[in-house]
């Protein structure tokens, strides 16, 4: 008769544990993941950008995270592309809709990050630049609404932009003028976020605030030295660099997931 108890005790138990495992997994949340951006987000400059840019390291850190299963990404970034090349009437757009079209799991949660703003700063060499604060942040509300048009549920997020040396000038010139240009959208971009809480709440955040500072700080060792027009300048994450930004950036919308709940 013990002996009976004990294995009903047993079964019963394990039956527990089972139970407890399954309500586990399925209270796991699987994500797509659009990363939009430019050649920072493309992860120009690395040996493989398609191991090493930061939507890879984001979407690694992600699948690291206890109530998050699996998490499926698609990196939209694109060389010296700035606000106006992700229009919805322009190719950028259409690709990020493409993409968005090919995840295989259509009931995961719907991301888009985004960090524009780089080539958006520059004084010249870029397609609309110098963008105004204002037409920035315009910029992202017409991208927004038309991603929150079409994929209804979707979350946006705004990575603030990185810091480049004052003396970058490659194809495109930036210099001190567009280094302080770039700092003016920063408050472009919370308020903008700040618009959307009433219309869309739990669906537009501000993301990643720190890698700015990070690499303003670090450049010497997490952004590539790269040759250009006046002198030795600092834009690009190296492998190291690209590390930390994917990572800040997987942190930001880890937390972004945990304040929905």
């Amino acid at each position: 008769m013990m002996r009976f108890k004990r294995n009903i005790l047993l079964t019963a138990a394990t039956l527990l544990i089972s139970i407890n495992m399954l309500v586990a997994q399925s209270s796991k949340q699987n994500i797509n993941l659009i990363f939009i951006g430019n050649s920072i987000t493309y992860g120009a400059g690395l040996a493989d950008p398609k191991t090493e840019a930061p939507p890879v390291i984001a979407a690694a850190y992600l699948r690291q995270q206890a109530n998050i299963g699996n998490v499926d990404f698609s990196n939209q970034g694109h060389s010296g592309y700035t606000t106006l090349d992700f229009l919805p009437s322009n190719t950028a757009f259409k690709g990020v809709e493409q993409a968005t079209h090919a995840f295989a799991d259509k009931q995961a949660l719907l991301i888009f990050s985004l960090k524009l703003g780089t080539n958006d700063s520059a004084i010249s060499g870029t397609h609309g630049s110098p963008v105004s604060p204002a037409d920035y942040k315009q910029n992202l509300k017409t991208i927004t609404d038309s991603l929150l048009k079409e994929f209804p549920g979707c979350i946006i997020v705004f990575e603030h932009p990185v810091w480049y040396s004052p003396n970058t000038y490659n194809g495109a010139k930036y210099l001190a003028e567009g280094l302080a240009r770039l700092q003016t959208y920063i408050p472009m971009i919370d308020q903008l976020v700040a618009d959307y809480a009433t219309s869309y709440p739990k669906q537009v955040f501000t993301g990643d605030k720190k890698a700015f500072n990070y690499f303003k700080k670090h450049y010497l060792t997490t952004l590539q030295a790269e040759p250009g027009n006046q002198g030795t300048f600092y834009l690009h994450p190296n492998q190291q660099g690209a590390v930390a930004l994917g990572t800040f950036w997987g942190k930001a919308i880890e937390q972004i997931l945990k304040r929905r709940r």
